[in-house]
């Protein structure tokens, strides 16, 4: 079976970062999607939200980097959750479990607009941050075994801060480089 999903749109929310007992990342927020298409002669667009969530790094990066109006690519696998609300009633929705991101605003976009852009520091916004590079997949062999770091509330507070310009390293990429 084959379980794959590419979405490219903007963030409806802020990211909302908790952590697992264990101390992995994990974070939630929603996608909204547009299809624009002409019926009867007449022009019409078909917007469709999706929630994602973010696991372990991409969930820290996607916290620090990422605002409510941020345009973005995700990949991943889509996941079909159930439960029960508070009045007895069973309850599901799909969301999408993200796997890979790209983040595709330049870096001027959405300065100034009330909705917490990009600002010069931050890295190239065609950056990928996937989970292959930390995480270990089912039939992929890791030669190498990360640390579990451990989180306290001090970790948490700097998780949520911009970091200076000091901490990014410049990559001086040509706007005409860019394939899309």
């Amino acid at each position: 079976m084959f379980n794959k999903v590419i979405l490219v749109g903007n963030l409806t929310r802020d990211i909302e970062l908790r952590y697992s007992q264990g101390g992995m990342g994990i974070a939630s927020t929603a996608i909204a999607t547009s299809r624009k298409f002409t019926s009867n002669g007449e022009k019409k667009e078909e917007i469709c939200f999706v929630d994602i969530t973010f696991f372990a790094r991409s969930a820290e990066v996607a916290n620090q980097y990422l605002r409510k109006g941020s345009k973005i690519l995700v990949e991943g696998r889509l996941s079909f959750d159930q439960w029960v609300d508070q009045n007895g009633q069973k309850r599901s929705k799909h969301s999408v479990v993200v796997e890979t991101m790209q983040m595709l605003d330049s870096k001027g976009d959405n300065q100034g607009s009330g909705q917490g852009g990009y600002n010069n520091s931050m890295p190239a916004p065609s950056q990928d941050y996937s989970q292959d590079s930390y995480a270990p997949q089912q039939g992929k062999a890791q030669s190498y075994q990360q640390p579990q770091p451990s989180y306290n509330n001090k970790a948490r507070e700097q998780s949520r801060q911009m970091p200076s310009s000091n901490d990014i390293p410049t990559i001086d990429i040509d706007e005409d480089e860019i394939p899309f």
